[in-house]
């Protein structure tokens, strides 16, 4: 189950056609519903995405706090999830992308979002870089 502010956003998501207002307006969002690692429940959270070709390329940021998101402990138990962008729902497979190509993805995420480099200023911890691909049209 959601927390309070992710449930706000996520009911804004799918009222406003994929939109929402406040911190994250108009920034791109992914609704990812992932299989819990250990409950095994389906659980629903806002993501920003960084548009990449045909991939949407999220980060496992999680504020600058020492660790990593639940999603990411999710994906990687169970890297085959559910996206929504806009008013589109469809599956999707979690790569995991390190080395330069992670740092390229990372560097144009905080070109896009400034607030992603205080994340890393943050943290001792290498934050991930996960590509979501679709699975289905």
């Amino acid at each position: 189950m959601p927390n309070d502010f992710n449930q706000q956003i996520i009911e804004e998501f799918r009222a406003n056609e994929g939109r929402v207002g406040g911190m994250f307006e108009g920034s791109p969002l992914v609704l990812l519903t992932t299989t819990g690692a250990k409950s095994g429940k389906s659980v629903t959270t806002p993501v920003m995405y960084l548009a990449d070709g045909d991939r949407y390329v999220i980060i496992a940021s999680n504020g600058g706090a020492d660790h990593h998101p639940a999603w990411y402990h999710n994906l990687r138990a169970t890297p085959e999830a559910t996206a929504e962008v806009g008013t589109e729902r469809f599956e999707v497979k979690a790569v995991f992308v390190e080395g330069a190509e992670r740092d390229q993805l990372y560097a144009r995420m905080v070109e896009q979002a400034p607030g992603f480099a205080e994340y890393e200023a943050a943290t001792t911890r290498r934050i991930p870089v996960v590509a979501l691909l679709r699975t289905t049209t």
